[in-house]
Parts: structure tokens; sequence; C-alpha cells
């Protein structure tokens, strides 16, 4: 390998790039790609010198991510990641620590993840200038839409035209294979017709007509793919989302979901991205049930040092509309990421809604059912999937996270104190916390955009306008301003105690079941998270929930104020962190 001399994190694991290829290509295809693959690191590496960032490093107690369209709030004559940096560093400064910048690239569909130019910004949101001057104040978390690109993208339109350079790049099947197996998030027909050189190709869309999947079967789709992930952290990518990646793999008669080769793939990018970068995280989006979405962890060392907690948004909203928070109690007390290297990315809601696959085998499809009808009950939608062996399931609602939790007829100042207390539950958990802006300026239900597009999910992927965005945000009686004045309060009184670093010890004691109480530990505190989900105002005693007799000192993080009693009164939908010392 030209170069390994300077490129030492490249040539140290170059041998276990080569037992990536193995095991997905066999030892001939190995030993003719690995050269090929190192040098690409090798010039990656070149660029970032020096020791890595040990990974359990990577991610302290104020870690937390802003997840945001490029184009989020726009105003005349300013392409909008420059109105999004106005907003970044004025309004919304020392909320979080990193911004989840959803795809900017040129896209035919989907808001952005049906790609066309993988290497390039759509002119319609800046340029990468302006990325670069986002990526300069904060950590930027860059989406990777490996499963599928755009149909018109230029690999796709080779792929038609014949162009060998592009052959077997796409998956394709004869529309009489039997792929009854096939797990798939949607209800559209899985094949799709396209007109090629050689005659009709019946394409693989998981997701969309317009979204055709990628055959990672070919080495040269894999190195192509490599090569556009290090192009996104020479860009400055220091977090990279890994759109779908449930599906990578095809393998007919299977159900071409989390397959080994799968896993494979993303563990030979791990390897990738340890060896030519110094510090970047790799996050996989997997939404599928929860038992298997942690198997992305790998060994806790080899595949994703953050999974998205794809479980906790329907949970927390089952725990809300019940004033139970039983269910919510009993799944998160077994949470565990497999080691200090590796920890959940928890969230509540997201530009997809509150996908409820992940609690297959958590929830019973009555209760499942139950949050639908909620949802559709408050305005929203319920985007549906194709079952295996027929029939159609609920598999995402579509619907604001101030509507979702809200009660029709209730005061809004219900509905913020509402929102304010799911979101300190999802700060309490081990993890990585990811704010949808919807979610944190408390956004309605965008009925104009819904009816516009005709697209469930558009209903909680609405923009803003700058001057009217700016209005409402000044105002600090408004329901924007509350709900981010208390969400920014949570994650500052988060980021301030260790109690809250994604591996500090947690535990779950038994509570009345409107109360979800969390206790996070350091050598020297426990911090007892109480919060209050639903249903008439409740007390708990402190002590019998920490165990132990109540100490002096004890002090309110949120409040302020010492504690001295045990006994703590909840009112509806009140929270309460409170610090304890050791002894």
């Amino acid at each position: 390998m030209n170069g390994s001399h300077d490129a030492p994190r490249t040539a140290a694991a170059t041998p276990r790039l080569r037992d990536h290829l193995v095991r997905l290509y066999g030892e001939a295809i190995a030993d003719a790609w690995t050269p090929r693959l190192a040098e690409r690191l090798a010039a990656t590496e070149r660029r970032f010198p020096g020791p890595p960032t040990p990974p359990a490093e990577r991610l302290g107690p104020d870690a937390s991510v802003l997840i945001t369209y490029a184009d989020q709030v726009r105003t005349a004559g300013e392409p909008p990641l420059r109105t999004l940096k106005r907003l970044l560093d004025g309004p919304l400064a020392g909320t979080t620590t990193a911004v989840h910048l959803l795809p900017f690239f040129p896209s035919t569909s989907d808001d952005g993840f049906s790609v066309a130019d993988y290497d390039a910004v759509d002119p319609a949101v800046g340029t990468w200038d302006d990325v670069a001057a986002l990526a300069r104040d904060r950590p930027l978390m860059f989406d990777a839409v490996i499963n599928h690109a755009s149909a018109s993208h230029p690999w796709f339109q080779g792929f038609l035209a014949g162009d060998p350079a592009f052959a077997g790049w796409f998956v394709t099947a004869d529309p009489s294979t039997d792929l009854s197996a096939t797990v798939r998030p949607r209800t559209t027909p899985l094949l799709t017709p396209f007109d090629a050189a050689d005659g009709v190709r019946h394409v693989w869309t998981t997701f969309s007509a317009d979204q055709v999947d990628l055959d990672y079967r070919r080495p040269e789709v894999l190195a192509a793919v490599l090569d556009v992930l290090l192009g996104y952290v020479e860009r400055g990518a220091r977090l990279l989302r890994l759109d779908a990646v449930t599906y990578l793999w095809k393998a007919p008669g299977t159900s071409c979901a989390n397959l080994p080769e799968t896993h494979e793939v993303l563990k030979l990018v791990r390897t990738a991205l340890e060896a030519a970068t110094p510090g970047v995280v790799m996050v996989t989006e997997t939404n599928v049930p929860h038992a298997q979405n942690v198997g992305y962890f790998g060994d806790g060392h080899d595949e994703a040092q953050m999974v998205y907690n794809f479980a906790l948004p329907p949970l927390a909203l089952h725990a809300f509309a019940r004033g139970d928070a039983r269910v919510l109690r009993d799944w998160a007390s077994e949470l565990r990421a497999p080691s200090a290297e590796a920890t959940f990315f928890n969230f509540l809601a997201s530009h997809d809604g509150i996908g409820v696959r992940p609690v297959e085998g958590i929830l019973p499809r009555a209760e499942v059912d139950a949050l639908a009808a909620r949802v559709l009950e408050r305005g929203g939608r319920v985007s549906r999937k194709a079952d295996v062996g027929g029939g159609e399931s609920p598999y995402e609602l579509n619907v604001s996270l101030f509507d979702a939790l809200a009660d029709p007829g209730s005061s809004e100042a219900d509905g913020v104190r509402r929102i304010l207390a799911a979101h300190a539950l999802m700060l309490a958990l081990p993890g990585v916390p990811g704010v949808y802006v919807h979610s944190l300026l408390g956004s309605r239900n965008d009925a104009v955009a819904l009816a516009a597009t005709g697209r469930a999910r558009s209903i909680n992927r609405g923009r803003f306008v700058w001057d009217e965005l700016a209005a409402e945000l000044a105002d600090p009686h408004g329901r924007r301003r509350q709900v981010l004045d208390g969400v920014r309060h949570l994650l500052r009184t988060r980021a301030a105690h260790a109690a809250f670093h994604p591996a500090a010890p947690q535990r779950w004691p038994e509570a009345p079941m409107s109360v979800a109480a969390v206790v996070r530990s350091t050598p020297t505190h426990d911090v007892l998270c109480l919060h209050h989900v639903g249903g008439p105002a409740q007390a708990v005693d402190g002590a019998r929930l920490l165990g132990r007799p109540w100490p002096a000192g004890a002090r309110d993080l949120l409040h302020g104020g010492s504690v001295s009693d045990s006994r703590v009164s909840l009112a509806a939908h009140e929270v309460r962190w409170i610090e304890v010392p050791s002894t």
C-alpha cells in the first residue's frame, strides 16, 4: 500500500479490513480489493494525523443533538443554511452541543432521502462553505443514505443505460420470484419496472419507486459508498447516521433484514472509520423490534457506537397516554450498552414520526392500536406496513409530539407541562439525547403542509419563516418559547452533572404507576429523577426509592434549594431531579 508509512492506523487495520472482505466476498475478491480500500483510507488518514480519540471519550454528559432540516427556517434572499446558522447562534444558542443536518444533498423526493448526488449540497439550501461555517462551531451529524439512491442518480442512470461501470450496482429480481418472506416498512410494490438498454429491469425498491436499492453483493458498490462516507468526514461530519441499514443486504427467500452480511458490512465501515479518522461516531438508524435493534452494537466494539433507541418514543407516549409508567420501567430497567464505547441515541420524535414496530414483543397489539387511535383523534395520521404472509399493520404514527401528548380540550399550558415532562424522562435515561426541532419548539400538527403534499409525514416536517419564528420566540409567554426554555433548562442541568454521563449506572425502583422513577449514580451522589406521567397528584417516599435513609444535603437540581424531607409530592406532569449524597 503506497504511503502506509505515514498512515499507521490504516496499516494496522488492513488485516481486519481483509477479514471483513473475505467473509463478504471470499478470498480472491478480498485480495483484489483490500489494497484499493486501504489506499483510500490512508488518503483520509493523512488528513487527520495523530492518535484517535478513544471511543469511550467521544460522548460525555454534555453531549446532545438537535435534529433539523438544512432548510428548516427560511427568509427571502438568504440561503437556508445561513438562516439556520442565525437560528443556532441566536435563539437556540447553547441548547445542544451538536446538530444533525437531515439530508441536504440534491434529492428528488422524500424530503431529501432520495439522494441524486451524494457529493453535492442542494443549491436551494446553500453550499459546502455554508456547511463548513456550521461545522466550525459545533459537531455535525450527516445523513448517509446508503441503502438506496434516487432513480435519477447518475449511478442508476448508468446502470439503466448499460454502462459496464455500473453493471450489477442495483438489486433486481424476476417478478415471478417468491419474495413473500421479505420484511419491509411499506405497502408499495417491492419491485419497480424500469426501461433499460437490455429491456425492462425489475428493480428492488424497499421504500418507494424513486428509491432504488444498491446491491452490496458487488464490492464496487461497497467501495463507492465507503468513498462517500470518507468524503463526508473530510467535509466536516463528526457523526455519521447510517440510514435504513437494516435492509442493506438482499438475499431472496430470506427476510432481507438484519442479515449477517449487513452486520459484516457495518463492521467493515467501523474498521474503516476508526482507521481513517480520529473521532467519528457511527450511528445506526434501524427501525426494527428492540431485540434486533440492539444487535447493531455488535459486541460493543465492532459496530455502531450509537444506536437509535427506537422503542423509547412509543413507550414514552404509552406511559403518558395511560398515566402508567410500568411497561416503560420494565423495559428501561434492562437497557444496557454492551461497552463503554457504545451508547443509545435517545429521542422522543423525529422527522419520521413515532415508529411502533420497535415495540413488537413489548406492547400488545391492542395497545399499539390504541396509540394509533389516539393519534388519529388528535388530527394525526398512521402509516402502515405490509406484513409477511399478507395483511397490514401500523408502522409509524405521524403527529407532532406536542399533539401526541396533549389531551383534546386541555389548556396549552397543560400541553407544555406534558412535553417538558416527556423530555425530562428521556434526558434521565442513559445515552445521548436527540431533540427534534419541532419538539424543541413546541410545534403543533401542520395541517397546511399535510394538505399540500398529501404525505402523512409532512404533518411534522413543516418549515419556519424567520420573521414569524423570531417573533414567536421573542414572546416569553408563548408556547414555543416556554417549551424551548424548559427543554434548554433540562439539557443544561443534565450536562452539568456527571450522573447523566451516558455510561453512568441507572436503576428503576418500583414506584407508583403514575411515576417514572430512575436513579442515576456517581461514586459520590445519586440523582433521583421523578417524572409524573398522568392522573392525580402523587406523593412518593424518596428514601424508599433509594433503599436507604434520606441524608442531609439533598438538593433540587431543577428548581434549586434543599430537599430535607424524603416525602416528595408531585403535581400532574411535574418533574423533580433530586441530588442525594451517597453517604
